[in-house]
């Protein structure tokens, strides 16, 4: 397992592999972030909400507990966190 701290310790997660894949288990506090990609990412909200701003569009859309969206690599996102918020990410 290899533990990952960003934004001054405000985004921490746990990333590990297993017969699914890579993935992280990450925990975002309250906040406005930026995120880059270098491969493409699943990512499915645990508890909580993310609002993302998606590469091609002009406004955020949220996610809540149990939905969850995809980026392709190579790319930025903006997020908003409006609550501590607990989140897997698939990566492929």
């Amino acid at each position: 397992m290899q533990v990952n701290e960003y934004f001054d310790g405000k985004v921490k997660s746990i990333g590990f592999e297993n017969s699914e894949g890579r993935v992280t288990s990450g925990v975002m506090a309250v906040g406005d972030y930026e995120f880059g990609t270098s491969e493409h990412e699943l990512m499915k909200v645990v508890s909580g909400a993310i609002s993302a701003k998606l590469p091609g569009s002009d406004s955020f859309e949220t996610f809540a507990t149990g939905q969850q969206f995809e980026i392709e690599a190579n790319v930025k996102f903006q997020v908003q966190i409006k609550e501590p918020t607990a989140y897997l990410c698939f990566y492929s």
